[in-house]
């Protein structure tokens, strides 16, 4: 297949201001509904390319993703769960890990990072914690069950 010079140029440019438009974390309206979706980058894949997920910002869907049995259950299970990493409990290290993931269109969890983290054991087990989660009821846009970001802050007192 032979690619004329002037539109390899402009796939390059389109990707290139895809990429600046991810990166920025700029929010993106698409659909006739206008819902704001964002869309997150994850981790590498083995050919080094990254893997972006559309999912809609929290702030934009009808009905947002909810813990089974609510937030009290949610903060019930966030205590029964947590487990304080032994080093850091000892150095009296403490703090908010700041974590982000996303809850898919059937209520699983996945794509969880540290947005800010305290200490590399603290973030290690505010990962685990939200990876080992029970499957959520998932956001829905128009009554149709979406992929949400989710952000959650983790605490660690001693």
């Amino acid at each position: 297949m032979v690619v004329s010079e002037e539109d390899l140029v402009s796939k390059i440019r389109l990707t290139l201001l895809h990429k600046f438009l991810i990166l920025l974390g700029l929010f993106v309206a698409v659909g006739t509904n206008a819902q704001v979706r964002r869309v997150v980058t994850c981790a590498e894949s083995f050919q080094n390319s990254k893997d972006y997920v559309e999912v809609y910002d929290t702030d934009f869907v009808d009905v947002q993703p909810q813990f089974p049995g609510g937030e009290s259950e949610l903060i019930k299970y966030i205590n029964k769960a947590r487990r304080y990493p032994a080093e850091a409990y000892e150095r009296k290290v403490q703090g908010r890990v700041l974590c982000g993931f996303i809850v898919n269109s059937d209520g699983s969890i996945s794509h969880v990072s540290v947005l800010r983290g305290v200490e590399p054991t603290l973030n290690r087990e505010a990962v685990r914690l939200i990876s080992n989660m029970p499957k959520w009821e998932a956001g829905r846009v128009n009554n149709r069950a979406v992929p949400v970001y989710y952000i959650l802050p983790i605490a660690f007192r001693r």
